[in-house]
């Protein structure tokens, strides 16, 4: 003869709840579905109340919807790099750059940032000089200001 696990009695079953301020989707459903299966058929639910709390149903739904997409968004736009190195168009940044073909070292070359673009989700500054380098790459930022004070010798 088999058993019952006695774990399994309803009585040994934990019945605590954490109570919550908030109402959620599935809260609101189960409301309307209790409503709904225990009104008096002689006497059913006003029909115009019903539909009040469908739209509700609905509005929260749809605001929820909205507000996942937002985040989303949100998180997409904090991870592009091109939003992070937006900043330095304009800016005058110092490098070291290399040969392309022997790979040997020419020197810090300075020059403006013209554009930012992405590749293989990495930032690339595009500078005035033609070049294109890594963000990573930069070895000094300055701003266009700087540079055109009275009294600063430039490079």
């Amino acid at each position: 003869m088999t058993t019952i696990d006695p774990s399994l009695y309803l009585n040994n079953q934990t019945t605590s709840r954490t109570p919550s301020n908030n109402l959620g989707k599935e809260e609101f459903l189960k409301i309307l579905m209790t409503q709904l299966q225990n009104q008096d058929p002689l006497s059913p639910m006003d029909d115009k109340a019903f539909i009040s709390q469908m739209a509700t149903f609905s509005q929260l739904e749809q605001t929820m919807n909205m507000a996942n997409s937002i985040d989303a968004l949100v998180q997409s736009q904090l991870m592009s790099p091109v939003i992070q190195y937006s900043h330095m168009i304009g800016k005058d940044v110092s490098y070291e750059a290399y040969d392309q073909e022997t790979g040997e070292k020419l020197g810090v070359k300075t020059g403006s940032v013209v554009a930012v673009s992405q590749k293989e989700g990495w930032a690339i500054l595009e500078l005035d000089n033609g070049e294109e380098i890594y963000a990573d790459a930069v070895l000094k930022i300055s701003s266009d200001e700087e540079s055109e004070r009275p009294g600063k010798v430039s490079e």
